[in-house]
């Protein structure tokens, strides 16, 4: 579908961005991605980059020109530290991003555009959650403020694609928490597991666990994503959102101790800390809609894609394993 298409990713030097720009380079696709502040991750003459705010409508409007389908990857995240401590931090620019890249793409005549959305708009479920379980407002209250914003999106897609005279396709996606290369390993900005992994590369003494421990969460690789966002952007041509997951509870733990073997840190010496900021204790996610409407399965396990992390990130420190270091 995607050989010689000419696709746009907002966002070219995050952690979805650059994975998916590796992905559509080797499916032939013809390539514009955005950078704001970070630079290009992805070196490649098939790939066109463009220094873009996409705050700003008339950058946005660049971006979009002549593009066929848009992936909207840009966005203002951190983790769960951030959120704790300003939780309106992600609501103004992303509003603002998304509103304005909708109403470009939908100018410019894009044939299909895709918005990741999140987990956070559901309400706090002990079972597997589906889609039409978004209810507005019934959110877990640490995720009230992303939660919305995420919704809103969500309302604003339905809108092209369904409540104008001229409508655009739109594609909602609602992940796991996505994991591997290329993630986010700055302390302030870094979700769990790339906190995690970078604490045990290195070898923090104690590793300080954020909570009991017990979490349970959804944890998707990276390229399981990827391809689920192909496969939804492909073949979806009604508005109907859906969950992107692996549909496998895993608990902090366990992610840990995965950690733990794949660098092989036998005699790690582990504090649980429940005064630092947590989230949701409990999220389950229902895969059946992906894998009725266009086949989709994870297929990276949770010790297969905490490995090969591991071992991208220990690479890109090009670190020699040490056996112990204090923790500063």
């Amino acid at each position: 579908m995607f050989r010689h298409s000419k696709v746009l990713i907002a966002g070219g030097a995050g952690f979805v961005g650059v994975n998916l720009i590796k992905r559509l380079v080797k499916c032939g696709a013809h390539i514009t991605a955005t950078l704001h502040n970070k630079l290009a991750v992805i070196k490649d003459e098939r790939v066109r980059y463009l220094k873009c705010d996409l705050t700003k409508p008339e950058d946005c409007a660049r971006a979009v020109d002549d593009a066929e389908y848009v992936f909207m990857c840009a966005a203002n995240t951190s983790g769960a530290a951030v959120m704790e401590r300003t939780p309106l931090v992600h609501v103004t620019p992303n509003v603002v991003m998304n509103t304005l890249m909708l109403e470009a793409a939908h100018e410019a005549g894009v044939r299909k555009f895709l918005f990741i959305s999140s987990n956070t708009v559901y309400p706090a479920a002990d079972h597997s959650v589906k889609e039409d379980e978004m209810i507005p407002g019934q959110l877990f209250e640490k995720y009230f403020c992303v939660g919305w914003m995420k919704q809103f999106t969500e309302i604003l897609c339905q809108m092209y694609a369904e409540k104008i005279k001229k409508t655009m396709n739109t594609v909602v996606v609602r992940p796991a928490n996505i994991y591997g290369p290329n993630d986010d390993f700055e302390w302030e900005t870094s979700h769990v597991l790339p906190a995690l992994i970078r604490k045990v590369v290195e070898r923090h003494n104690p590793i300080e666990v954020w909570g009991d421990g017990n979490d349970i969460k959804d944890f998707i690789y990276i390229d399981d994503f990827v391809e689920g966002i192909l496969l939804a952007m492909g073949k979806l041509d009604t508005f109907v959102p859906v969950n992107i997951a692996t549909g496998v509870p895993c608990s902090i733990r366990q992610a840990l101790d995965a950690i733990l073997q794949a660098d092989e840190y036998i005699d790690a010496n582990i504090v649980f800390n429940s005064t630092k900021p947590t989230m949701i204790p409990k999220r389950l996610i229902d895969t059946t809609r992906a894998k009725q409407l266009f086949g989709f399965e994870a297929g990276t396990s949770i010790i297969e894609g905490i490995k090969k992390t591991v071992d991208w990130y220990r690479q890109k420190r090009a670190l020699v394993k040490p056996k112990s270091v204090t923790n500063q």
